[in-house]
């Protein structure tokens, strides 16, 4: 697993990326417990049994979207960006990898036809207009 934080910020996150080859029959949290958006992976086998269980109503609070892309077929150029907007790095993302996106800010590449994944955000939705602010790379 890789995590990027900002450069700008050193103690801020932007991102963890895990790829499948590196899923293991461990748990593997890509999100530290103090984030919004909790992601983990993990390799399982047959028999393998999670009781059945309900979450319990606990009031949360945010000001911050958080991201995750799950890539299940294709690959696409993920840009990352420090919060100052700054240029911070790139990575392919592949088939079964996934990336958590905490803080700064991404742009996305298809570089494959037919390119497929999931993408998870923090919500409620509030529209465009107050959810994006664009950066001038």
């Amino acid at each position: 697993m890789e995590r990027i934080k900002s450069k700008k910020h050193p103690e801020q996150l932007i991102f963890s990326l895990l790829r499948i080859e590196d899923i293991q029959d461990i748990r593997t949290d890509l999100s530290p417990d103090e984030e919004y958006i909790q992601v983990s992976g993990r390799k399982m086998s047959a028999g393998f049994v999670v009781p059945p269980h309900r979450h319990t109503h606990l009031k949360r609070s945010t000001d911050l979207t958080q991201e995750a892309w799950v890539i299940l077929q294709g690959k696409v150029l993920a840009t990352f960006y420090d919060l100052d907007d700054s240029f911070l790095c790139e990575r392919v993302i592949n088939p079964g990898d996934v990336v958590v996106f905490y803080r700064g800010g991404h742009a996305l590449t298809v570089l494959e036809d037919d390119t497929i994944f999931y993408e998870f955000k923090s919500g409620p939705y509030f529209g465009l207009e107050k959810d994006k602010v664009k950066i001038n790379a």
